[in-house]
C-alpha cells in the first residue's frame, strides 16, 4: 500500500506557501482562499475552486523594492498557479521593518 503523504496531490494554497516561503524567505506568510466570493462570476468556470487569493507576506527580500516591484516578484513566483485557473491575487507584500517584525 503507497503512502499518502509523498503521492498527495498539493492544494493550490500549498504549493504557492511552497514558493513564496521558499524563494521569498518569509518571515510572515498568510493565504487565504476567497474563491466562495467569486463564484458564479464569468471568469469562474464550472464552479472552479482556489481562483481567487488573499496574499500577505513579510520579506526581507522586497527590502529596497517598490510596490510594483514586490507584486512583480510574487506574480513571477505564482506564474505557473496563473496559467493553471489562479484567476486572481490580492497581494500586501512588506518588509519587516514595515510590518513592525
Amino acid at each position: 500500500m503507497a503512502s499518502r503523504g509523498t503521492s498527495a496531490v498539493l492544494s493550490r494554497a500549498a504549493r504557492m506557501r511552497q514558493k513564496l516561503q521558499s524563494a521569498l524567505e518569509a518571515s510572515a506568510l498568510e493565504i487565504e482562499d476567497v474563491s466562495y466570493q467569486h463564484a458564479g462570476h464569468a471568469a469562474v468556470k464550472h464552479n472552479a475552486n482556489e481562483t481567487h487569493f488573499n496574499v500577505k507576506v513579510v520579506s526581507p527580500k522586497f527590502e529596497g523594492q517598490n510596490l510594483v516591484k514586490r507584486h512583480r516578484m510574487v506574480y513571477d513566483l505564482l506564474s505557473d498557479e496563473l496559467n493553471s485557473g489562479l484567476h486572481a491575487i490580492s497581494i500586501v507584500a512588506k518588509t519587516p521593518k514595515e510590518s513592525g517584525s
